[in-house]
């Protein structure tokens, strides 16, 4: 037996003792592998296209350093990715530390490259020299080849291991590296790319490194497609592609940039007729959906620069002024800072944490726009007039608030009239369903599992908060029963930490007036309760489209692939079998128990997320499907509609 040992007065056996031999020490690549997560975010979709993104960020160092001009992506079949770039090459001499050629170094040892004060790069974004090995530890195979000193470089390796050493294998003309790599699927969750998550990343890098060519190409079969992104009005032709289905309030965009030492700040910015405000920043190419101090910054700066225009202009009183979210209403802007060592919050750089870039934006803010509105009186009295009236109708909404407060306890204290809540009071395990019409929250009601199940039935046509400010959402008849369900309030008071149900279910008809319903519900989360989206709160249900019935047999099919796959299954190979088929006209014709068995038993039923990946995007679909602009949203519908099936007329 082993020896007891005395700690603090309490006898604590050997066996239990925490000794060297207890530290795991974890070779080479060994600890990305083990901890995947802790480098790239996750092993899901986003992971998988973090590994591209590490990628061609190396590249867009280069282009920064001001040695690359041209970047590709290609994904192959079978969701291998290539990503080429006409920068200098990784270099392939020998790195004295190690005694290897650099490019092995790059690809094979965590925190090696030329991002570290060795005098390779200023700036850089990616993951600060662990990207490239990162990637080719998380890979089943990675090949690079580089272009450089007139030959061809070539190293292969396979989950992190050398399995072919640099060797030449050809001349070339040209400078830049090639990089291929198939996901491990001993890694990821998921290994399809989606093209539009890629396009949308590799755009935004065009927009930030004006001139730079980056071509997107997808080669998978049945899916073929291609872009060539190369932008030279840099984030001027952000600001424009962001507002391109809107009405802007002054023709140009606003544009300024200065520097300050190592670091530089870029903003460019234009008002339009929305009520909402859209600010994207990055730092170092790297986006910031959190903000930080260049957000911080700016904002401070626009409020400041706005009301002392306004009170040298006579447009304010002396003891007048708007606030910063009256500046900021219809506003979209993009800032873009780079910094030589940019201190991110988080290993997923959401937020810029640099206290000096507050200083320089907020400069480059002040002068820029005390300069513009000098010269352009005109637009200053539009973005003013526009905070003024934005002013008054946030009193308005304010004492709406208070109104719709005091009338319906917003807390939570009185439900809806047409709710009916669930047992459960533990918010986690709670669901509330939106359910269009009073016929089909009856069959809901009916069928719900009461224990953890809401219903709340919605009735009449929804308002459409795209076109409408803040004070005609409060005590809106068709959307309070929605707020004042949920519990945690509106707008900027909205907090999700009072949520009353963890899942938020939309359910409605498989047609076009569900369709529209939906998109009016995800229109008002996201304008008003976007940390709903956020959070991963709101769900679409999934209702069957067909009833297949054979004798005492039962199935329901979701598409009509699925009911013709079905059908066939019934017949059991025999064509004389009559299958009758049916078709849902809504959910208020099912009854309970058949709302139960296909729409909301958890063991069952089918539900969507909606995610928010990319909040410009989001954005402007609902600008373009709910917005005042008829044009752009027929020509959308005209370019789209073959990829609509199913849908009653």
């Amino acid at each position: 037996m082993a020896e007891d040992l005395l700690e603090n007065g309490t006898a604590v056996s050997a066996e239990n003792d925490y000794n060297a031999s207890e530290i795991q020490v974890l070779e080479g690549l060994e600890a990305v592998r083990k901890r995947p997560g802790m480098y790239i975010g996750s092993t899901s979709t986003s992971g998988l296209h973090h590994l591209v993104y590490e990628i061609v960020d190396n590249a867009i160092d280069e282009a920064l350093a001001g040695f690359c001009t041209e970047i590709g992506v290609t994904i192959h079949n079978g969701n291998s990715i290539t990503v080429t770039d006409n920068g200098r090459g990784i270099p392939v001499d020998i790195q004295a530390q190690t005694g290897k050629p650099a490019l092995e170094v790059v690809y094979t040892i965590l925190h090696a490259g030329g991002k570290f004060g060795g005098g390779g790069y200023k700036v850089s974004g990616g993951l600060h020299g662990v990207g490239a090995s990162v990637v080719n530890a998380l890979s089943e195979w990675l090949t690079v080849q580089v272009h450089k000193n007139g030959q061809i470089y070539e190293m292969k390796f396979s989950r992190g291991k050398v399995t072919q050493e640099m060797t030449v294998v050809g001349q070339t003309d040209r400078t830049g590296t090639t990089v291929t790599f198939q996901p491990d699927p001993e890694m990821f969750d998921d290994l399809v790319y989606n093209y539009d998550t890629l396009q949308t990343r590799l755009r935004e890098q065009a927009f930030l490194n004006g001139g730079i060519r980056v071509v997107l190409t997808d080669e998978r079969e049945g899916q073929e497609q291609r872009e060539e992104m190369c932008y030279e009005g840099g984030i001027r032709s952000f600001v424009e592609y962001i507002n391109e289905n809107k009405t802007p309030l002054h023709d140009d965009v606003i544009y300024m940039a200065g520097e300050q030492e190592d670091s530089m700040a870029e903003i460019a910015l234009q008002y339009t007729d929305a009520y909402n405000e859209i600010i994207v920043s990055f730092a170092n190419n790297i986006h910031t959906p959190e903000g930080g101090m260049h957000e911080t910054g700016f904002k401070a700066a626009l409020t400041s620069a706005m009301n002392t225009y306004g009170r040298k202009a006579k447009i304010l009183k002396d003891d007048e002024k708007v606030s910063g979210d009256d500046c900021r209403e219809g506003l979209t802007c993009v800032i873009s800072v780079k910094l030589t060592e940019a201190q991110f919050e988080g290993q997923t750089k959401a937020k810029l944490g640099n206290s000096e870039i507050r200083t320089l934006v907020s400069n480059v803010v002040s002068r820029g726009l005390e300069e513009y509105l000098e010269l352009n009186p005109s637009v200053g009295r539009a973005i003013l007039d526009k905070a003024l009236t934005a002013a008054r109708a946030r009193e308005a909404a304010r004492k709406a608030r208070e109104s719709v407060r005091r009338k319906n306890a917003l807390d939570g204290a009185t439900l809806p009239g047409k709710l009916s809540d669930c047992n459960e009071r533990d918010a986690s395990l709670t669901e509330l369903y939106i359910v269009e019409g009073d016929s089909a929250g009856g069959s809901a009601k009916g069928g719900r599992d009461s224990r953890f199940q809401a219903i709340l039935p919605l009735w009449g046509k929804m308002l459409n908060v795209e076109k409408a400010r803040s004070d005609k959402v409060y005590g809106n008849d068709k959307l309070n029963p929605v707020i004042t369900a949920l519990g945690a309030g509106l707008g900027e008071d909205f907090d999700v930490s009072k949520l009353r149900y963890h899942k938020v279910v939309i359910m409605a008809d498989a047609d076009v007036d569900g369709s529209h319903i939906r998109t009016l519900l995800l229109t008002f989360f996201f304008r008003f309760m976007r940390p709903l989206i956020e959070g991963g709160y709101v769900y679409a249900a999934v209702p069957p489209l067909y009833k297949l019935v054979r004798g005492k047999q039962t199935r329901v099919a979701f598409s009509d692939e699925e009911r013709d796959r079905i059908s066939s299954e019934m017949r059991g190979g025999n064509p004389n079998v009559k299958i009758d088929i049916s078709r849902f006209k809504g959910l208020g014709e099912m009854n309970p128990t058949e709302l139960w068995e296909t729409t909301m038993d958890p063991t069952r039923r089918t539900l969507k997320r909606v995610t928010l990946d990319d909040a410009v995007r989001a954005d402007q679909i609902f600008t373009l499907l709910m917005g005042e602009k008829v044009e752009p949203r027929r020509q959308y519908i005209e370019k789209n509609a073959h990829k609509v099936m199913n849908l009653d007329y």
